[in-house]
């Protein structure tokens, strides 16, 4: 199998290195007598539907009996409260801080002693969804947190026998379970956004005093994630695609934070122009052996602000948070979408919304999009080589969504910087450093940058944005030196000219590659044990000095 989940006796030693104290101490909580076991999707969601709060929408899940549920099985909806987004602030790791370790070990031990007490439904469903890869997980909620427990289940795959038995005849890793408990209701006052603890080596999170189900999401992949890194993938934050040409496959992935536009380069057809296959538009690993990918989730955890009432894409929703509702004319409870509630509306939308999806391409990749909001670039720049490629991924540079509480000191109109538009890593940057290199490395890939924002006072359109890849693919696409002795050129995009004879425009680039410098100088103070390369900064430098 391909994650430890059981012990012979002569291993339950304290010298085995998955027998650490918060592996053991969040582990032990699931064997308690509060605990029941969800025995699979179905028994979820009638739990779910019968949860305080929870409504149930005359929307019918569409394929429902294909997913093991109801086939009468309709749309859930839940809202939280105050926070509707990812609190960053909210993680530490063990190892961080070992006087704040010690101290927030006695706080779960606490937390656990307290609640038992209170009824827990516990259930398992898998991360990644090959032989190759496939870890298994498991996760706590305590009773009236239903409807998040049966959303993981939606959003990861959920175990039943196909995957089961996948799972027992599949690549076996030196890697624990995924354990995560959790308590959305405890209030700690030193911790008032709450805590999200994770040990990433041991596969253990306790995620509490938060109830936004994107935390729950990402912990959970933030420990696969890190799996995945240890054994010899890069993890991935993006989407990934591949292009059916008359003589060739093409493999590209598209980089960005949520709000970016990855999932939409990711879902687009193109107007049917190419053969399109999906991996999926959020969560992937790279092998950098053989450079084939597999997607970690089968669902979608979309933004639901661009899906209107009568937008298509609802036909494919399953559960939905941080929404309206209302009745239609016909006296049906639907959906009051597009963020007039409040910002970050949630769908756990189901693998039916994209028919062309897969769970791994064989063909290696050839492009990686590093997507970006920075108005001093055009709508497509090329990256001449490696190191300057993985530089610009380190120090992507884009603007917050609604996805994630913003933190202190930032707005969301600022530009900020996100390395590989990944706030998930669960181990240093320098390592995500290495992995992309040596995947920009690998003969046949390419990087390039999308703007997506806009380019000075001009919008760069969504067609625009397709016109550009396309180019790509095609191989059509005309490019001119972005400055002399950059190591950048750009696509020649008519209405998007490079206005390099301008003194304001160069002041603005190097004003933004300054921005990415000292990034990168600050990140190495602040991080002495494992900074980035000097050839990064030198990278950046390189272009700064270029430009005249």
């Amino acid at each position: 199998m391909a994650t430890i989940e059981s012990f012979n006796k002569s291993e339950l030693k304290k010298s085995n290195p998955l027998l650490t104290m918060l592996r053991t101490t969040v582990e032990t909580a699931f064997y308690g007598s509060n605990m029941h076991e969800v025995a699979d999707i179905s028994e979820a969601y009638q739990l779910a539907k019968s949860s305080p709060g929870v409504i149930i929408t005359d929307m019918p899940v569409k394929e429902a009996e294909k997913m093991g549920l109801p086939a009468d099985a309709k749309v859930l909806v839940e809202n939280g409260g105050k926070i509707t987004g990812r609190t960053a602030k909210a993680r530490r790791y063990v190892g961080e801080d070992k006087a704040e370790d010690e101290k927030l070990i006695g706080i779960i031990r606490e937390v656990i002693y307290q609640n038992r007490r209170k009824a827990y439904n516990k259930a398992t469903a898998y991360v990644g969804l090959d032989k190759d890869f496939i870890v298994k997980a498991h996760i706590a909620f305590p009773e009236g947190n239903e409807n998040n427990l049966y959303s993981w289940l939606l959003n990861f795959q959920w175990a039943n026998d196909v995957y089961n038995d996948l799972y027992a005849n599949s690549k076996q890793y030196d890697e624990g379970d995924i354990y995560v408990y959790t308590d959305p209701e405890w209030r700690h006052p030193d911790y008032p956004q709450g805590l999200a603890y994770f040990e990433p080596d041991r596969n253990v999170a306790c995620i509490l005093g938060m109830q936004y189900f994107g935390e729950f999401k990402k912990g959970t992949l933030s420990l696969a994630w890190g799996t995945a890194h240890r054994n010899g993938y890069v993890s991935c934050h993006g989407g990934l695609k591949e292009f059916s040409l008359a003589d060739k496959k093409r493999v590209f992935a598209f980089f960005g934070l949520s709000g970016s536009g990855k999932s939409t380069l990711t879902h687009s057809k193109h107007h049917n122009k190419y053969k399109v296959k999906v991996l999926h538009d959020d969560a992937f690993i790279i092998n950098l052996d053989d450079g084939s990918s597999i997607a970690l989730e089968p669902s979608y955890f979309d933004k639901t602000q661009d899906y209107p009432a009568d937008h298509p894409e609802q036909e494919y929703f399953m559960t939905v948070q941080n929404v309206g509702v209302t009745k239609d004319v016909d006296g049906k409870i639907v959906l009051v979408t597009e963020d007039i509630r409040n910002g970050n509306g949630r769908t756990v939308k189901s693998r039916y919304a994209t028919a062309n999806r897969v769970d791994r391409f064989e063909s290696p990749i050839e492009a990686v999009f590093w997507i970006m909001k920075d108005d001093s670039l055009p709508p497509l720049i090329k990256i001449d080589n490696p190191v300057l490629a993985a530089t610009f991924g380190a120090t992507l540079a884009t603007k917050r969504s609604s996805a994630e509480v913003a933190r202190q000191g930032e707005n969301r109109d600022q530009l900020v910087i996100e390395p590989y538009a990944n706030p998930f890593r669960v181990y240093p940057l320098i390592e995500d450093y290495n992995d992309f290199k040596k995947l920009l490395s690998r003969e046949g890939v390419e990087g390039y940058i999308i703007n997506t924002g806009a380019f000075l006072d001009k919008d760069v359109t969504k067609d625009v944005t397709l016109s550009a890849i396309e180019s790509i693919i095609d191989d059509t696409g005309t490019f001119k030196p972005f400055g002399k002795g950059t190591g950048l050129s750009y696509l020649d995009v008519p209405g998007y000219e490079l206005p390099m004879g301008e003194g304001a425009y160069k002041y603005l680039v190097k004003e933004r590659m300054n921005m990415r410098k000292e990034y990168l100088v600050k990140f190495n103070a602040e991080n002495p044990a494992f900074p980035l390369p000097d050839e990064a900064i030198n990278a950046i430098d390189q272009i700064i000095n270029a430009i005249k």
